[in-house]
């Protein structure tokens, strides 16, 4: 198993949760509730968000690194899509 993790500066943590939770609910399975969700894109491979009031809490669940590496780019390309105008620092790193 693969995991990385962005720690995102934003105010709009809950609001990116809730719309990229509803943008790919069409697709993959998501959970989402009160500034958290969780879409698994299958069954080895999940990215969990958690807001607070100053950062969105991005962490990805794969089942090697080279998925979690191709995910990376996706999850911070569609947040920045939800985003709307907000341009996000999003830096992932390594969770051993």
């Amino acid at each position: 198993m693969a995991t990385t993790s962005a720690s995102i500066p934003t105010a709009d943590g809950a609001r990116l949760v809730k719309r990229l939770c509803a943008h790919w609910g069409h697709k993959f399975q998501v959970e989402s509730g009160e500034g958290h969700g969780r879409i698994a894109f299958d069954a080895h491979t999940q990215v969990r968000l958690d807001a607070s009031d100053a950062a969105l809490e991005a962490v990805i669940d794969a089942a090697d690194p080279a998925r979690a590496a191709q995910l990376q780019p996706v999850v911070a390309e569609h947040l920045n899509r939800m985003a709307r105008g907000e341009v996000l620092a999003v830096a992932w790193s390594a969770i051993a």
